[in-house]
């Protein structure tokens, strides 16, 4: 990243505004994410633990937020987070983490208990955004304080459980749009130049450079082949700028970035990263590459426990 500070001017309170009115409702988050927590509700506890309000073209706007809990939740197991929609236009993480509990996670009830947030930023989820309404990242706000509210509500939910977590998975997506939108949103906001690269053609972890714990990336990134391809490095050795580490696998300092991955302070994290965009794929592969994410996480745990 380079500063050009006598072309470019970060924005204010009124470019903040302008973005705002031209984001648009593409879709529900009621129909597409609530109704579906709704119908957990037999096998699993589900907390509502706050909501989001914003002030949107001058009128309220609050968006309910839920957890899914394991029903018999057993203090001698370890317990697993699994996080969504931090990114809210990331329509697999959203989808997969539900999808998981929907098929996948009682097959798994006997070893873990699970909290699940499948989407953290629904704001995001219906008008397909990276930020909130306030053009904030959430993904770079797991801090504290934080400056946004969608990342201080599930952290301050999830200190108030007082419960040690083993594993975090973080599920995410990398788009087109990642070039075409957001990066130069976020350059222009921020009155800043950034480096150009290619978005890579298949799935791929970010793991976390203080704790890289590399047999787990790899088990993950195992499972997933299964079902999708995975990203190869480009001609550098590199995906999104950064070093491959291994196949399908780059690191980032997640805490100090302020990463949803880094908050829990768990022995095993890593963030998911499908792409939706292929021509390799469709909506279902991609949930379907979640789901083998988490599975292959899983495994591994119980593998090496």
């Amino acid at each position: 990243m380079s500063s050009n500070s006598s072309t470019l001017k970060k924005w204010g309170n009124k470019e903040k505004a302008q973005w705002l009115s031209q984001q648009t409702i593409k879709r529900s988050y009621k129909d597409e994410v609530l109704t579906k927590v709704d119908q957990l509700s037999k096998h699993f506890t589900i907390h509502q633990y706050g909501s989001l309000d914003y002030s949107v073209d001058n009128a309220p706007l609050s968006y309910p937020l839920f957890a899914i809990h394991s029903k018999s939740w057993d203090e001698n197991k370890p317990n697993i987070l699994i996080t969504g929609g931090v990114h809210g236009y990331e329509t697999s993480g959203v989808q997969g983490a539900l999808r998981f509990l929907e098929t996948k996670a009682l097959d798994y009830s006997d070893k873990f208990n699970f909290v699940v947030a499948p989407c953290i930023s629904p704001w995001g989820y219906e008008t397909i955004n990276r930020w909130n309404p306030e053009a904030v990242d959430p993904n770079r706000s797991f801090s504290t304080p934080s400056p946004a509210q969608e990342a201080a509500t599930i952290m301050a939910y999830i200190k108030s459980l007082d419960a040690s977590f083993l594993a975090h998975l973080d599920l995410h997506e990398t788009t087109d749009t990642d070039n075409s939108v957001f990066r130069p949103a976020l350059a222009a906001r921020d009155a800043i130049e950034l480096d150009h690269w290619d978005i890579p053609d298949g799935f791929y972890l970010v793991g976390d450079t203080q704790n890289p714990v590399p047999e787990f990336q790899k088990a993950i990134i195992q499972n997933v082949e299964k079902v999708t391809h995975i990203a190869p490095a480009d001609d550098k050795g590199e995906m999104i700028g950064d070093k491959v580490e291994q196949h399908g696998v780059i690191n980032y300092a997640t805490r100090k970035l302020g990463l949803c991955a880094g908050f829990s302070g768990t022995k095993y994290s890593s963030t998911t990263e499908v792409y939706p965009d292929s021509p390799k794929v469709n909506d279902e592969n991609c949930i379907h590459a979640q789901i083998a994410a988490v599975e292959g996480a899983l495994d591994y745990l119980i593998s090496n426990s």
